[in-house]
């Protein structure tokens, strides 16, 4: 039997989320965007009602939602602004590696530390001249006694100045390619530690996104995560955790795009009629409720098989790219449906366009997603 309906507690989840939304988040979006500020204080509070964290186990601390439970926070954060929610998120990026692989002297450390306190963490793979193409990562992790030391620097790395600790992937075997790679959870003040200047960005101004550079950082035996090698699969599998969650802030964006989209139509008139009424613009928010409502079902789709145990790979990979794809169509029809005024940084849908760009990007360009759908239907897994 199939069942689209959410549960008691999932509607609960859902009113929270919309209610913080409503009230903490989209009367600000638009002046943290503007000041490029980190949203401190609204994400205080998100982590004082329990909006942040929710995979974290309950035996380390956590509440124990699943990756559903997960997206339906996420698509209502998406709506008010995805700058603030990737701040929010980018903590659930960096845990996924811990529940993948961490023990339990790890996760009651580290995992235990995002419920007990409000602080953050950061996923650093991303390098200058790695991105999709993990493999050519340049940063070394050299076994010196009972510690490693850790030369290289990280890039685009979201929540870098706020974090209390980074997940890293480094080689400590680089003839050995992928097979090479090995994870380490690094606190945040270890010696070594240089941070690079606040990023200008395009969109998600409000998300704080830096370089971090390793010179000579020694890290512990007991910080490295599964064994040496292991450092690719536990990146990649993190991700069955995490994409779904990032492809559901996207579907939080069309919708409130389109919402957007609805209420202007309504009240702006052309040819003595508002606009709702013309064909042309019918037919371009038709077509954006069907592609969100399309997004929302592969989401929740990939979110339900890993919280059932079943490997979700492909099911992630097909909701990350639609709905990527999805939030920078709707987006750049609403700044059409509002024309001129579109364009202009006063009204919502510009700032929409611009936050929805990189969803195309990170965690895994589109066209890498199209790469990872193809593997896995030809491998036949």
């Amino acid at each position: 039997m199939i069942d689209f309906s959410l549960s008691e507690e999932q509607k609960l989840l859902q009113d929270l989320a919309k209610e913080f939304t409503d009230n903490e988040i989209k009367s600000v979006a638009a002046e943290y965007d503007k000041k490029a500020e980190f949203p401190t204080e609204v994400l205080r509070k998100a982590w004082e009602i329990g909006l942040m964290n929710v995979q974290i186990p309950e035996k380390f601390g956590g509440p124990g939602l699943g990756v559903l439970d997960d997206c339906i926070i996420g698509e209502e954060l998406g709506v008010g602004c995805t700058g603030i929610g990737t701040s929010m998120m980018s903590n659930m990026l960096a845990e996924g590696p811990l529940l993948v692989a961490g023990n339990d002297e790890q996760n009651k450390k580290y995992l235990g530390q995002m419920v007990e306190e409000y602080s953050f963490c950061a996923y650093a793979v991303t390098e200058p001249a790695a991105g999709s193409d993990v493999a050519g990562i340049k940063t070394l992790a050299k076994k010196v006694g009972n510690d490693y030391v850790v030369n290289g620097q990280k890039m685009w790395i979201t929540n870098a100045a706020q974090a209390s600790w980074s997940f890293l992937v480094a080689y400590t075997d680089p003839a050995a390619g992928y097979g090479g790679m090995t994870a380490f959870v690094v606190p945040a003040d270890s010696p070594g530690i240089t941070l690079g200047k606040h990023e200008e960005k395009m969109g998600q101004r409000s998300s704080d996104t830096r370089a971090i550079t390793f010179e000579d950082v020694k890290v512990p035996v007991e910080c490295r995560l599964g064994n040496e090698g292991d450092g690719w699969k536990i990146a990649m599998h993190a991700f069955d955790h995490s994409r779904p969650v990032v492809a559901s802030a996207a579907v939080g964006l069309g919708r409130g795009a389109m919402e957007a989209s609805i209420g202007y139509a309504k009240e702006r008139t052309a040819f003595g009629k508002p606009i709702s009424k013309l064909q042309a613009v019918n037919f371009m928010v038709a077509e954006m409720a069907m592609n969100i409502e399309a997004a929302r079902q592969l989401v929740r789709k990939s979110a339900w098989k890993t919280d059932n145990g079943q490997r979700n790979t492909l099911e992630a990979a097909y909701a990350k790219a639609f709905a990527a794809d999805m939030a920078m169509k709707v987006a750049t029809d609403a700044v059409q449906v509002y024309g001129g005024y579109g364009y202009s940084s006063e009204y919502p849908v510009e700032k929409m366009m611009r936050d929805a760009k990189i969803f195309q990007i990170y965690e895994g360009t589109s066209q890498i997603q199209r790469v990872i759908i193809a593997r896995e239907l030809f491998s036949g897994k």
